[in-house]
């Protein structure tokens, strides 16, 4: 097939796409198949296109890469012990997109004692098709989104988590993917359903064990039934000299609540998309985010909020930190429809810079077609409080030392918003390194 954006990246993957294998479900194979004929249309996005006026993907447009190679790490368990979370009792490992049994840890295939069905998509399908194909590739559109397609086109392994009727699950479930090889691929995939009355956490995790080039394409979608609760933390610390694009897209149903913190450490170039859409009466919604980045590293983060019914609400703060020649991007839009009155909502972007080359791009909007809201929004960017520094000196702090607490303590808003344990002192220890290094 030719493809339309003529990139070396796109046209030396579709090369090497292997063959997926072929699915007694006959939507499936044919969702993959119109993925495939979409990318014939679609192009790589640019700078010219007011989505990404501000993220150049351009390098990536020059990379020949290959899909990852399944079956190729040779991973134990005790070489990832480091990255378990003391308070999973589910963890589904993914090494560069391909499911790793062995280093995974469920109390059997796919249905556990807590009430939840979590297990490698290929078998939950065999079993549950039908519970699973009228939510997924539903929540993300493909069709006119370049990256999206490619994830589905490549649609096998994948996470799936089902939080059954009116259940509660205790424990947080780890998502972690895992990348070891270099000049390559993956595009991992999750399906979160939290059905009615349940409350879940789901930790979505990306790790880079190679420090080379390699492109990571991940799609996440998110369902929430009525009267149900999800916590969602994303954590991204790929290599330095590695791509990250990912697609998140959440249905939130009546009464029901979705609270995420995302926070993004790695990645030459990182680019998450979150839309939220408060589907029924008295959604809510709380989004947290954080960026982290020096160098010459770009990490953009665009949000939509979608107000669709009445007595709604949303509150967001997205942080950044940005040092050396580093470049962040926030772009975060909340819509309210006019069926979604008595909507209560805000929005706060903060950005810290470290360094006089650091940039900061962001854009609050608001897209208001209701008369009875309450809705607010506000953007500041700026550089370490002079009289906080002194104040610190004064009782007897080194200037660096002096520096790093007020930088680390600005990030560690974030991060505190957390409620696994485990997770956020190990994210604390990377944020308060990382400002050490800056």
């Amino acid at each position: 097939m030719s493809v339309a954006a003529g990139s070396k990246y796109l046209e030396s993957l579709l090369q090497g796409r292997p063959r997926m294998p072929s699915s007694p479900l006959g939507w499936l194979n044919e969702l993959r198949a119109e993925a495939v004929d979409r990318l014939g249309a679609l192009k790589l996005p640019t700078t010219r296109d007011e989505e990404w006026r501000f993220t150049d993907i351009s390098p990536l447009a020059n990379l020949s890469l290959q899909p990852a190679r399944a079956g190729s790490s040779s991973l134990q368990a005790s070489d990832i012990a480091y990255l378990h979370l003391d308070e999973a009792a589910i963890r589904l490992v993914f090494v560069d997109g391909s499911f790793a049994p062995h280093l995974s840890l469920l109390p059997g295939p796919t249905e556990n004692s807590q009430g939840a069905m979590i297990g490698n998509l290929p078998i939950v399908l065999s079993r549950q098709g039908e519970s699973v194909e009228k939510h997924l590739a539903k929540q993300v559109e493909f069709r006119n989104n370049l990256f999206a397609a490619l994830n589905t086109a490549f649609l096998h392994d994948g996470a799936l988590v089902v939080a059954r009727r009116n259940t509660a699950i205790e424990n947080p479930v780890h998502l972690l993917f895992i990348t070891t090889q270099a000049e390559t691929a993956n595009h991992p995939r999750c399906l979160v359903i939290a059905e009615q009355g349940s409350a879940i956490t789901v930790v979505e995790d990306y790790v880079a064990l190679q420090e080379g080039v390699c492109v990571t394409n991940a799609v996440t979608e998110i369902f929430l039934a009525d009267n149900s609760e999800v916590n969602h933390v994303r954590v991204q610390r790929d290599s330095a000299e590695a791509f990250h694009i990912a697609n998140c897209a959440v249905s939130v149903g009546r009464s029901s609540r979705y609270r995420t913190t995302s926070v993004a450490m790695g990645g030459r170039i990182s680019r998450y998309d979150l839309n939220v859409l408060l589907a029924a009466e008295g959604a809510e919604c709380a989004v947290d985010g954080l960026a982290l980045i020096g160098g010459r590293q770009l990490a953009d983060t665009h949000t939509c909020i979608d107000h669709a019914r009445a007595n709604g609400t949303s509150r967001q703060l997205h942080k950044c930190i940005v040092d050396g020649a580093a470049h962040a991007v926030f772009n975060g839009k909340i819509v309210v429809r006019p069926n979604a009155q008595r909507t209560d909502s805000s929005q706060s972007s903060r950005n810290l810079l470290l360094n006089p080359r650091a940039r900061v791009d962001t854009k609050p909007q608001l897209e208001i077609f209701a008369d009875d809201v309450k809705c607010a929004h506000g953007a500041t960017v700026g550089q370490l409080d002079h009289e906080e520094l002194f104040y610190l000196k004064s009782r007897g702090l080194a200037e660096a030392t002096a520096r790093n607490l007020l930088t680390y303590a600005f990030g560690a808003e974030i991060i505190e918003r957390i409620r696994i344990a485990s997770l956020k002192h190990r994210l604390e220890e990377m944020v308060l390194e990382q400002t050490r290094k800056n």
